[in-house]
């Protein structure tokens, strides 16, 4: 697992190597931060973990929507970089979380399977599920491969 090169309260600087990771296949601090890991990833699927920690809390005491959808999000990503070479940029065009279930306590698993792909574009259907299996969300998303213009890089 990569690691920060900088204090991790730095202000981010675009283009400045502040941070590595270990591989195409990796967790980036974001993730790292919400206590994250990768399971398994092969072949356009991806299963990632999360322990309920005390901070990813909300105020009624169940797990953080915002956290539930970063696991659900990283977990469809890295089922897309499954299917990429290493360091192809995309990015995340759309994505729809439907939750189902609060989560109390344990560990959290996203099970992300691709669902289709055309030359640019991945469908990914994500199912997250509580320590006792209980299906507490469903989380699709649209990613698509970013092609360079002579302003920047485009998801369109």
């Amino acid at each position: 697992m990569g690691g920060l090169l900088v204090n991790g309260e730095t202000l981010r600087v675009h283009g400045e190597e502040q941070f590595v990771m270990d591989g195409w296949i990796d967790l980036a601090p974001f993730e790292q931060l919400l206590g994250m890991c990768i399971v398994e990833a092969v072949d356009g699927q991806a299963v990632l973990t999360m322990p309920f920690t005390v901070k990813l809390s909300q105020g009624g005491g169940f797990m953080h929507g915002g956290a539930l959808t970063a696991l659900a999000d990283t977990a469809a990503a890295i089922a897309v970089k499954t299917r990429l070479p290493a360091s192809t940029p995309f990015a995340t065009r759309d994505l729809s979380m439907r939750f189902l279930a609060p989560v109390r306590q344990g560990i959290v698993t996203a099970t992300a399977e691709l669902a289709q792909e055309d030359e640019r574009r991945f469908i990914i259907h994500v199912g997250v599920t509580d320590s006792g299996n209980v299906k507490v969300a469903e989380f699709s998303a649209d990613f698509r491969l970013l092609r360079d213009k002579s302003h920047g890089l485009s998801a369109c």
